[in-house]
């Protein structure tokens, strides 16, 4: 299993940007996929996810409004389209998926991680 984001970069505050995570070797379609981010200092925290099969969604308080995660079948990818954005959402963003939809803000929950990407909003 590979998965693999993009799109991160450097933002301005009230500016957005949309992540993708292209996953490759999943077998069915009874997985999860969730953003997590890790500020630095910081305990990596759950951000949004999504159940495959549904498409039902996940979002922590702090980006609920602002944050939409959304999935294309068709090119088995996940988006994060990140609206708002502030100073405190910069972090580097992984993907990760997980082989069932039960909890899903905890991070034990998943078993593939990808390599993460670099999101800084400044001030």
């Amino acid at each position: 299993v590979q998965l693999v984001e993009s799109g991160g970069g450097m933002v301005q505050a009230g500016g957005s940007l949309r992540l993708s995570c292209t996953a490759s070797g999943l077998s069915s379609d009874d997985y999860a996929i969730g953003w997590f981010r890790q500020a630095p200092g910081k305990e990596r925290e759950f951000v949004a996810a999504i159940v495959w099969s549904g498409g039902r969604t996940y979002y922590a308080d702090s980006v609920k409004g602002r944050f939409t995660i959304s999935r294309d079948n068709t090119k088995n990818t996940v988006y994060l389209q990140m609206n708002s954005l502030k100073p405190e959402d910069t972090a580097v963003y992984y993907c990760a998926a997980a082989g069932s939809a039960f909890g899903l803000g905890l991070q034990e929950k998943y078993d593939y991680w990808g390599q993460g990407t670099q999101v800084t909003v400044s001030s």
